[in-house]
């Protein structure tokens, strides 16, 4: 049967996006380097045309450039058709992976909605607010036993102002501030019983004028030197 039909060969898968774009991405980086090649070529005979005087050898000359540059625009013009096939497989690629992004999303989105369903069939509204009033109640107790166990024992609870008023003003006698005599206070008032004159001995304010001085030279009141009166008179 072989002999007769042959054996069928396998198919090669065809070439995918990326393979038909890095191929044609080769190309176009060949062409690149002619072109650069055929710019340089076109440089040189430039500097030649102005070394060359005017006539046959600098004919020669340009013709050989304008071949050149017609080699340089066939591949130019080859260049742009390249890379607009490269932008062609470039937004097909992008259209593809948008394509695979969604599938993969989609895929994401029904999973976690299964599971979300097979969540909410273990909890219940009503479950949640039993749990939230039993929670409640218990507050409410144990507030109860803190407050029951925050008594104070023997405390009156009648005490009024005039009371308040009478244990202040007893705080203030034992402190001190109690007046004495006239209204000043006793730490203000000086003591009998020492002689600050005595213990500092000070000598007695000096009273008229000085001896040795002149009535020119009298004191005043204060002890300085009084101003005669012609002085003032001017």
């Amino acid at each position: 049967m072989r002999r007769v039909f042959g054996v069928k060969k396998d198919k090669e898968p065809p070439p995918s996006v990326q393979d038909a774009s890095d191929r044609i991405n080769k190309r176009g980086e060949s062409v690149d380097d002619k072109i650069k090649r055929l710019d340089a070529e076109l440089a040189r005979y430039k500097e030649q045309i102005k070394k060359t005087r005017p006539g046959p050898a600098q004919e020669a000359v340009k013709a050989r450039a304008m071949r050149v540059l017609k080699q340089k625009r066939m591949y130019e013009g080859q260049r742009d058709m390249l890379y607009n096939q490269t932008f062609n497989l470039d937004q097909v690629a992008f259209a593809a992976e948008g394509i695979k992004d969604a599938q993969q999303t989609m895929t994401a989105l029904k999973s976690a909605n299964k599971e979300l369903k097979g969540m909410m069939k273990t909890v219940k509204i009503q479950d949640i607010d039993n749990l939230q009033d039993e929670m409640l109640d218990l507050m409410d107790v144990s507030n109860e036993i803190q407050e029951s166990l925050g008594r104070s024992y023997n405390v009156p609870d009648d005490i009024d102002e005039d009371d308040l008023m009478g244990e202040l003003d007893a705080l203030e006698a034992d402190m001190g501030f109690e007046t004495e005599g006239d209204g000043v206070p006793s730490y203000l008032q000086p003591d009998r019983d020492s002689d600050l004159d005595s213990e500092l001995n000070l000598p007695s304010a000096p009273s008229g004028s000085a001896p040795g001085r002149t009535n020119a030279q009298a004191e005043d009141e204060l002890g300085l030197p009084a101003v005669p009166r012609a002085s003032l008179r001017g």
